[in-house]
């Protein structure tokens, strides 16, 4: 049977988000394999991967809150805002107290402006911005609205600073600490970044790149329905599976028993997570609230 699901993967330093997915894909072929979500190279912690229909929900498992614990060095600037690029010195880093950046950290929450670093896979006039970057042409970034939920200091050793960052899909940390440097008047780079979460899927949870092969891949492959548990459910009969498959339309009736597993209901949102009668995810439905149905948007494969 193909292989269907998400892995929660414990990103290692040093290898690339695509890196990962190369290693996967070797082990599930012919099964697709996709991440959600980008971690540099530097970057370490949480990389959801998708694997075989799965796939298809990688743009919904972006969509999941992003937790991240980053290292900041004080008095120093780079062209690529970490410890990459070319690093040259910043501004006196000594006035710099725990208070005074406590006080700025309320600038950089909520809905905020942010522009992406140079190196960054921003496309411009066709082309990435660290492609553009590499070949030393310099590149006006627009700004980009992002939501950041909250940021604290956790660690404060000076010249080092640690923070603790729960942001919206989109956001650079390291444009956070750049913009923070400014705002302190000395600059700062990011030296470490480890994603703590992403959505549901928590780095206490994930699974170190080494230990996933081929015998083991099963162990820590979690289903689909984990990908969009922040959905509402819609529990469907077999009538109502042969229906969505046929790409009918359902009534919208919904249950009490098909809230989420918190008992929240939702009703911005009008995807719902169509669940067949063993309790695996179908696929997606958009509610019509205008004629009360459900229209199929996604549907996996028998």
């Amino acid at each position: 049977m193909p292989l269907c699901g998400v892995l929660n993967v414990d990103k290692p330093a040093g290898v690339t988000s695509r890196d990962v997915v190369n290693h996967i894909v070797r082990i599930v072929r012919p099964a697709k394999a996709g991440h959600a979500g980008t971690l540099d190279p530097l970057a370490t912690g949480v990389l959801v991967v998708c694997v075989g229909h799965a796939t298809r929900l990688v743009s919904m498992a972006q969509e999941g809150r992003k937790r991240y614990l980053g290292r900041f060095l004080l008095g120093q600037t780079s062209d690529t805002d970490d410890n990459t690029g070319n690093v040259v010195e910043g501004g006196d880093w000594q006035h710099v107290t725990f208070d005074h950046i406590a006080s700025l950290l309320t600038e950089f929450t909520g809905c905020v402006d942010q522009v992406p670093p140079q190196f960054s896979a921003i496309h411009v006039q066709g082309q990435r911005a660290y492609e553009l970057a590499r070949r030393g042409e310099t590149v006006e970034l627009a700004s980009r609205p992002v939501e950041i939920f909250s940021i604290r200091i956790t660690q404060f050793s000076p010249p080092d600073l640690e923070l603790e960052i729960e942001c919206g899909s989109g956001t650079y940390v390291r444009s956070i600490g750049r913009d923070l440097g400014s705002r302190l008047g000395c600059g700062a780079i990011m030296t470490q970044l480890k994603r703590l979460g992403v959505g549901p899927f928590d780095i206490a949870d994930a699974i170190s790149l080494d230990r996933i092969t081929a015998a083991t891949i099963h162990e820590g492959l979690q289903p689909a329905l984990k990908i969009v548990s922040h959905l509402q459910r819609r529990h469907l009969s077999a009538e109502e599976v042969i229906a969505v498959r046929r790409g009918q339309s359902i009534s919208d009736v919904l249950q009490s028993t098909d809230a989420r597993s918190d008992g929240i209901i939702e009703t911005v949102d009008r995807r719902i997570a169509l669940v067949s009668p063993d309790g695996s995810l179908l696929g997606i439905g958009e509610r019509d609230p205008v004629a009360h149905r459900l229209h199929p948007r996604i549907v996996f494969p028998d």
